[in-house]
This record gives C-alpha cells, structure tokens and sequence, in this order.
C-alpha cells in the first residue's frame, strides 16, 4: 500500500499534461468559443444580480445600498394571491398541450415526409411548412383571429357550409376552446420548423438497415417503426427533456394577442402575469419574484426530467 502512494501525483501530472496538450492542440476551437462563452456570462449570468430586487422594496430612484429589504414579502404575496394560481393553471394547461402535440406532430410528418420518394414534391412540402416559422405572432395572430371569425371566417364558413354548425360560433369569446385555439395556432406556425430536427437525425439512419429490412420483406410502417423511430430515439429524449424544463416559461406572445377580456381567465400565463401585475402596476419586486418562481421551477423540471430519462432509457443531456 504504501507503495501505491506516489503513483497518485504522477498520475494527477499526466491529467495536467494531457489537458494542456488537447488544449495547445485545439486551441482554435476554444478561441472561437469565447465570444459564446461572453455572451451567454453577460445575457443569462450577469442579469441574476437583479434577482435582488425580489428581496428589496424596490424604488428605481434609488441606488442599491439606499433600498429598503422586505425578505419573503413579495413571495408571500406571490403565493396567496388566486390570480397566481389561475395563471399556473393556465400556462400549465397549455404547456402540457403544446407538449404533446408538439412532440407527436412533427414527429409523424417528418417520418412521412422522408418517405415521400418525388424530390420536388418533398421539397415543395418541406418549404411551405417551416415558411409560418418565419411570420412574426403579431401577423400569425391575426391570420388565426380572421380565420376563426363570425364574419366570413374560413373556419365558420366551412362548418356552415358542410352542415355541421346552423350559425357561425364566436372562437375567440369562448374560453374553454383558447387552450386548444393556441395550442392549434403554435402547431401550425412551429411544426414545420420542428420536423428540421427530426429530418436531420434521420438523415443519420445508415441506409443499409432500411435495405437490409426491405430484403426482409419489412413493409414502410414496420421500417418507421423499428429503423427510423429507435434511430432517432436520442434526439427525441434531448428535445422532450428541454421542453419539459420549459413548462412553467412558455411566454405570452400567442396569449396576448389572441387573448381578450372575454378569456381573460384562460388566457393569463405566469409572464403575462408578471407584465400585467408586476411591470404594469410599477411593482418590479413583485414581478421580479414571479420570475424567480418561473427559472426555480424550470430548472428543477429540467433536472427532475434528465435524472428520470437517464435512469429509464440510460440517455440524457447531463
């Protein structure tokens, strides 16, 4: 045993040895990654410091040394009021939506559309469907609110004109259908972006296998199910992953602009709670508490969802 002990720094001084030689060897690569490295350290680090505020009676006239510290106060507030829990419900509600369609859709249209064997055809496709990515929500809103209205709406029109509905239904007015109008909207204007994604990884599918099942007799619905799915198992499990740990920080864009007083209590999300009542009524501790519960949660989601992924498929981000 005693024997052994010296081994230790000499095996310590290879680490360090081989460390600097893989460092001196891609140099580059870690000189290309600092600018990286700055902007995440100034955008997403270096802000933390205004979670002080959270724990302050924030006064924007005054310097930080000059503030009054209030402790839990505005967590307290944050925790009894029912306006909190019923924007919880909702961004909940609707993550959990997006979630889902969001994972199954561009999954099954990138499997058909890699199947689709016309290039023309498959290209022609693939363009028009990721093209509402690039549309802002402001215009996206608008094309969903016109869509879905009383006034010669397509939507209306087409349910009228196939007998389904005797009058025209007000959309937008009804809260137990905004869940499923928002979730719809962000299906269309983010699954063909999505399916990139899912294209991609199953570019990576060797095509020996798909032969290989073909001399097998395999029909294309047992090759998607037992090639393509498994091969893209990994990129499945790391985008399930990173949107569970975005459950509770879903924004308020689609919200706000579909939204209206009429589904006001389904339409309030948790950010859109900390604009109106926070920002908007000058109570930035307030707000700045809101968004502390948010990245707390998140993170907590995030690692819950990794640690639960790695112990079942043995496949993680972490």
């Amino acid at each position: 045993m005693k024997a052994a002990a010296p081994l230790k720094p000499q095996a310590a001084a290879r680490r360090k040895s081989r460390f600097w030689h893989t460092f001196f060897q891609q140099k580059y690569l870690y000189l290309m990654s600092i600018p990286f490295v700055l902007w995440v350290f100034v955008f997403s680090y270096l802000p933390l410091w205004g979670w002080t505020m959270a724990f302050q009676k924030f006064k924007p006239k005054k310097s930080f040394l000059d503030q009054d510290w209030a402790g839990l106060q505005y967590f307290r507030e944050l925790f009894h009021d029912d306006q909190f829990f019923q924007a919880l419900r909702n961004t909940l509600a609707m993550s959990v939506m997006g979630l889902v369609a969001g994972f199954i859709i561009p999954i099954v249209f990138a499997i058909l559309l890699n199947e689709v064997r016309i290039g023309i055809l498959k290209r022609f496709v693939q363009t028009i469907s990721y093209l509402p990515h690039f549309v802002s929500w402001v215009v996206a809103a608008g094309i969903v609110t016109k869509m879905l209205s009383t006034d010669n709406g397509a939507v209306n029109d087409l349910l009228v004109g196939l007998h389904l509905i005797s009058e025209p239904i007000q959309f937008s007015g009804k809260g137990n259908l905004f869940w499923t109008i928002v979730t719809a909207s962000d299906v269309w204007k983010e699954t063909g972006w999505n399916t990139i994604i899912y294209l991609a990884a199953i570019a990576g599918i060797g095509p020996e296998l798909y032969e290989a099942a073909r001399v097998d007799g395999a029909s294309r619905l047992q090759q998607a199910w037992n090639i393509t799915l498994p091969g893209i198992r990994s990129t499945i499990i790391v985008l399930v992953i990173i949107s569970i740990g975005h459950l509770v920080s879903i924004g308020f864009e689609k919200q706000f602009l579909l939204g209206n007083n009429l589904v006001r209590d389904y339409s309030q999300t948790l950010d859109l709670y900390a604009l109106n009542y926070g920002l908007g009524m000058g109570r930035y501790s307030f707000g700045t508490a809101i968004n502390i519960f948010n990245s707390v949660v998140s993170v907590i989601l995030l690692f819950a969802a990794n640690g639960i992924f790695k112990k079942i498929t043995k496949e993680s981000i972490i």
